[in-house]
């Protein structure tokens, strides 16, 4: 089924660019210039994924998200303008799925898109044979380190730790074969899907927020391990 997309930002010329993208993808699209407005309409009709501008007037993402939060678990991806740092950690700690820092590329936003969805339709797996019996889910372990790629949940040592798609498609990556090698190319290419281009910076500033929010647990957490000139590596000693 064709999935559907609620873009809610109070800029209309980023509204119209986006809904059109995504229309030429096949996604089916609502629009919403305020938040307030669109809280409703997502409760009473509730779309397959949402994309929330951060600065909003009346109602900003984040309350928006918060309020959602109360009534639905729509995943959620957030907008952000590149000195929302803290407002992009808050709105994850609340339960977004995803944030894009603008100016953004409109084939990475749907590339995201696509990665959450199909999260989602794993996050609801069905044994074969079509009834609705829940199939087994693996959860990987490595060390003190949890993954649960169906429900996108990750603890270190029983602590909860939020990451956003990327992030835990590139830890992921590193956490299924501790001590090999990943170089950056390999790391984009689990990050990034659809031919989506990304330099090599992108990939280190993923990297270090990843250890910024596990050492936010955990102080000491020293778990990937940097080879330089090489790439990365996952240590689970």
């Amino acid at each position: 089924m064709t999935a559907l997309i609620a873009l809610v930002d109070d800029d209309r010329n980023i509204l119209t660019s986006v809904s059109i993208a995504l229309q030429a993808e096949g996604f089916v699209t609502r629009v919403y210039s305020d938040g307030e407005t669109a809280l409703k309409a997502l409760v009473d009709n509730p779309p397959d994924l949402a994309i929330f501008d951060i600065k909003m007037p009346r109602m900003d993402g984040l309350e928006l998200l918060r309020r959602l939060r109360e009534k639905s678990a729509l995943p959620v991806i957030f907008l952000t303008s590149k000195d929302d740092e803290l407002d992009e950690a808050l709105g994850l700690a609340m339960g977004a799925d995803d944030y894009i820092t603008k100016p953004f590329s409109q084939r990475l936003l749907i590339a995201r898109i696509r990665a959450i969805l199909r999260r989602t339709e794993l996050a609801q797996p069905t044994a074969p044979g079509g009834d609705s019996t829940p199939a087994p889910v693996d959860i990987l372990e490595r060390g003190r380190l949890s993954m649960d790629p169906a429900r996108h949940r990750v603890t270190w040592g029983g602590k909860p730790v939020t990451l956003t798609v990327t992030e835990f498609l590139i830890l992921e990556t590193l956490a299924q074969r501790p001590g090999i090698v990943k170089n950056r190319n390999q790391l984009m290419d689990a990050a990034y899907q659809d031919d989506i281009y990304v330099d090599d910076r992108t990939i280190d500033s993923h990297i270090k927020r990843v250890r910024r929010k596990f050492r936010q647990v955990d102080p000491e957490f020293d778990a990937i391990e940097t080879l330089y000139g090489a790439g990365y590596r996952y240590s689970d000693d």
